[in-house]
């Protein structure tokens, strides 16, 4: 696939932090990243952020990317930017920004006027039958889980996408009902990795995270995952990675102004090894 975009190279030299691989035998580097329907802006300053999102992911250079606020379509914002040199694309965003070779996973979570957008997994290794939950807690907030079971050196890892509420009452309801959904649909003892934006401010999800066998994933020796929001100077740790039966041993956030500029948060990246 060619990206059309003279902003590919300063995204990948503008990095101030090394998304480069470490040793990969035997360890699976993951990233999620809200990427805020790949459009920044309002008004007559909107911009496309899409073709600069996928030379992003593919310095990311992750074997599983969590993908969020993913559009399959949005007819006014198609119409907005057809006829710009670098214009909205034909695919859904999720097949759009796949590195080349990558399987793709994308189920919607929210339907509006002109469009939708969702969750999606682009994976490196081959996946399995693509599965969704409905977690909305109210009628003005959908959302939804995707789930997909990973084969990644002999080993299903089971991956899910989440993006919860706004509201902390309903963040704890969601938890709750992803707990079920996992209790039903992936198998115990599988090793598990639960991605994506929380929208956790007060930081008080851990703890429920944690009743359903799910440990948040930080560097060895910290207590808090990385910041990632906002992107411009981030401060909240909203973006997480949550697993059973792998640990992190590794775990970074790409920062610089081409960073900045794509989305409203920042991916975070972790290196995950099973647990023995």
């Amino acid at each position: 696939m060619i990206r059309r975009t003279p902003r590919h190279a300063a995204v990948a030299n503008s990095a101030t932090t090394d998304t480069s691989p470490a040793d990969s035998v035997g360890r699976l580097r993951v990233a999620t990243y809200n990427i805020h329907k790949g459009v920044r802006g309002m008004g007559p300053g909107k911009r496309l952020e899409i073709h600069n999102l996928g030379m992003g992911v593919q310095a990311l250079d992750a074997d599983l990317v969590f993908l969020q606020e993913v559009r399959l379509f949005h007819h006014r914002e198609a119409r907005q930017f057809e006829r710009t040199w670098f214009g909205w694309p034909e695919q859904g965003q999720a097949e759009f920004l796949a590195p080349e070779g990558y399987e793709v996973a994308y189920r919607t979570n929210a339907v509006t006027r002109h469009g939708e957008h969702g969750n999606a997994l682009l994976s490196r290794y081959p996946i399995g039958d693509i599965g969704h939950h409905d977690v909305s807690d109210h009628r003005f907030e959908q959302r939804g889980l995707l789930h997909v079971p990973v084969r990644w050196q002999d080993t299903e890892v089971h991956a899910v996408v989440a993006h919860l509420g706004l509201i902390h009452g309903s963040r704890v309801r969601q938890v709750q009902r992803l707990a079920a959904f996992i209790e039903d649909h992936v198998p115990r003892g599988a090793p598990l990795v639960v991605a994506g934006d929380f929208n956790d401010w007060g930081e008080r999800l851990d703890e429920p995270m944690r009743a359903g066998g799910l440990s948040r994933a930080v560097l060895p020796g910290s207590r808090r995952s990385l910041p990632t929001f906002p992107s411009r100077v981030p401060v909240f740790s909203l973006d997480r990675i949550y697993t059973r039966g792998l640990r992190c041993v590794d775990m970074k956030v790409p920062r610089g102004p081409a960073w900045a500029r794509m989305s409203d948060h920042l991916p975070l990246l972790a290196e995950l090894v099973l647990e023995s």
